[in-house]
């Protein structure tokens, strides 16, 4: 299992469409992905579960990845909490 935590620092934080492309990228790897902020903890394949996070600009968030391309799914979806904007 993989852990690290990341800032983000998208200006509108994780709404509906930064959450789905997250979500998309999180559902194409086989690992357990998660991700928590503060105390909670939810399943980074759910879109639902994601955004009762209510992350904002500059918080930070601890991205887990546990099983098969662990690591690549820690780089890929760490980029992708850091640096998703909208088009």
């Amino acid at each position: 299992m993989m852990s690290q935590a990341f800032t983000v620092m998208n200006p509108s934080g994780f709404h509906a469409r930064p959450t789905k492309v997250f979500v998309q990228k999180a559902s194409s790897f086989p690992c357990k992905v998660n991700v928590s902020k503060n105390d909670k903890k939810v399943n980074g394949k759910s879109s639902l579960s994601m955004l009762t996070l209510g992350i904002a600009c500059g918080d930070v968030v601890t991205l887990e990845t546990d099983g098969e391309q662990e690591e690549q799914a820690m780089q890929e979806l760490g980029r992708l909490l850091v640096h998703i904007y909208e088009e």
